[in-house]
């Protein structure tokens, strides 16, 4: 059994460790078909193996040349260490400063099985959100960690450690791209290339999933509850909506109803263009059923995990006559419920306590309801609401026990709440309230982090909906406004080449320093993306930039002016 001081040591060269292969316990990841050349697969092996001294090319090339085979994409599962995946605590890990352990611990958190949807391919959720793209790369990001001072930036390409880089203390500690492409070579089939050539990778936030529901495939409910009403005239749901995940239909996003769970797998690599086309058929299948029960009553949301995006590329009926580029049929819950909610500020706002200490968690907790039970008394009524709802969600979160992986919460907060609450945090940790420090980050899901057209931006209609500014400066603003790692992906959420999203984390080690970087930084996270919907004409963005600003003398928004009188536009368009 491997320990933590051996994983952060560096590559395991002398001697190789045996080569273990997949281990039959846990999940794997559909095989993948990238279809390479034989000269892009001479590549990808060449590739790889820059990873290890020439002397052990002889031994290595072959295995990793069967993996890419094999698998459609070399893992290196001889490097995959035995140590058990999971959020260890903070103290255990060799370092030289905690911000780097902190990155170690969430790392781990990402790859625990009870966590990662295919831990061994490195796969956190949504059928291919890497971690990293190889085994080589955890070893070498965890050793360079081990040995990171507060005077160097870990710089991250697709997974790949490009090294680490003279900085200031007030640098992040690590700055992380991943499947940054030229946009016109950013398609799903160019992603599958890349990804096999070891230079790209699709990144996403971990998930700690809780969910009661249908155990099989929604599609058969779909048309059994169509079947039921159509028999009996009993429409048994009068709300529906999907969750379907369609980031990567085609490659393990997506199981047809036609098919089992072993034949879709069988399909996706022998014989992908009848996979395709078998996805499409369920799809219209699907939205055939939610259709008719729409028709007879029942109101439908889309949840947008690209779900009504690729129904209509397979050519289900899921069009709006006169809509836009982004409406469909159905309401996008961005569009019609969440919009507004991100347009106040409010999004999911996360912590992890790093001593793995359950009693941090309770004391956490009990800090942020406090925190705005105090401040719910003093702010609108439509934000009122948001605070009390998200009062009542922490003050039971705690007795349902649902951690998974390390001990972390999320919570619903705006711009003021998540400020007050990271500083509450902070000064638990100085006075020892709090045993360890604590990480605090948000979901890619929120207000400023993410430009996605087809769910997180699809209420913005002004014609920027396809824009990216937002999520990029929102990165580059976090980096230097004090966030202790931030990130910036392609893909996630609604697949590759859909989305731009960013992300952040920041150590509360209850430091003076700590306490400025969250409030700075904290601020920005927010009100970027209140400033971007407000300018698009969002009125619940306007009037909380109104207040912000009234609250912050520093903060200048340029604000619109709306037409009032339409006829100026006929009149000028006439002449």
């Amino acid at each position: 059994m491997s320990t933590l001081k051996e994983i952060c040591s560096g590559l395991p060269l002398n001697p190789l460790p045996p080569n273990r292969g997949r281990y039959p316990n846990v999940p794997h990841a559909p095989i993948r078909t990238p279809n390479l050349t034989a000269e892009e697969e001479r590549l990808a092996l060449r590739n790889a193996l820059r990873y290890f001294p020439p002397s052990h090319h002889a031994t290595l090339a072959p295995e990793f040349a069967q993996e890419l085979r094999q698998y459609g994409h070399i893992y290196m599962y001889r490097f995959c260490p035995t140590l058990r995946m999971r959020a260890y605590p903070i103290d255990q890990y060799p370092c030289h400063t905690r911000q780097a352990a902190a990155m170690m611990l969430m790392i781990m958190n990402n790859l625990d099985p009870a966590v990662a949807q295919f831990p061994q391919e490195l796969v956190t959720y949504g059928g291919n959100g890497q971690v990293f793209s190889n085994w080589a790369q955890f070893r070498l990001v965890m050793h360079y960690l081990s040995e990171m001072t507060e005077e160097q930036t870990l710089v991250m390409y697709s997974g790949h450690p490009m090294g680490l880089f003279p900085s200031l203390p007030s640098s992040p500690r690590a700055i992380i791209t991943n499947g940054m492409v030229i946009p016109n070579y950013s398609s799903r089939d160019q992603y599958e290339k890349m990804f096999a050539l070891g230079v790209s990778i699709e990144a996403k936030s971990a998930k700690t999933p809780l969910s009661l529901g249908y155990h099989g495939n929604v599609v058969d409910l779909w048309e059994r509850i169509l079947l039921e009403f159509e028999r009996t005239g009993e429409l048994l749901v009068d709300l529906g909506s999907d969750q379907t995940s369609l980031h990567n239909p085609y490659n393990g996003g997506y199981y047809p109803v036609q098919l089992s769970f072993h034949q879709a797998n069988q399909f996706m690599s022998t014989d992908p263009d009848r996979f395709r086309n078998v996805v499409q058929e369920s799809l219209r299948r699907q939205i055939k059923a939610i259709n008719k029960l729409a028709d007879a009553g029942m109101h439908f949301w889309d949840y947008g995990n690209a779900f009504l995006l690729e129904a209509q590329r397979a050519g289900a009926e899921v069009q709006k006559v006169g809509g836009g580029a982004t409406e469909f049929r159905y309401p996008s819950y961005v569009q019609h419920i969440m919009g507004d909610i991100f347009s106040l500020g409010f999004g999911p706002f996360r912590w992890v306590c790093t001593s793995g200490d359950p009693r941090d968690l309770a004391v956490t907790d009990n800090i942020a309801a406090t925190v705005l039970e105090e401040m719910s008394a003093n702010v609108p009524d439509r934000v009122k609401q948001q605070y009390n709802d998200n009062i009542h969600w922490i003050r039971e979160a705690g007795k349902h026990k649902m951690v998974v992986g390390s001990q972390a919460r999320i919570l619903y907060s705006d711009q003021k709440g998540r400020v007050s609450i990271a500083l509450a945090i902070n000064q638990a940790v100085a006075d020892g309230n709090v045993s360890a420090p604590v990480v605090i980050s948000r979901d890619h899901h929120d207000v400023s982090g993410t430009d996605s057209p087809f769910r997180e931006t699809s209420n913005v209609y002004d014609g920027s909906v396809f824009c990216a500014d937002m999520a990029v400066q929102n990165f580059v603003g976090d980096a230097f406004r004090g966030a202790t790692w931030v990130a910036l992906h392609n893909g996630g959420g609604v697949g590759w080449g859909e989305v731009i999203n960013g992300g952040f984390g920041l150590v509360l080690d209850g430091s003076d320093e700590a306490a400025k970087r969250a409030r700075l930084m904290l601020n920005w996270d927010v009100s970027n993306g209140v400033a971007r919907r407000c300018w698009s004409g969002n009125s619940n963005a306007y009037e909380t930039i109104q207040r912000t600003m009234e609250e912050n003398r520093q903060l200048h928004v340029t604000m619109p002016f709306p037409v009032q009188d339409e006829h100026v536009l006929d009149r000028a368009l006439q002449g």
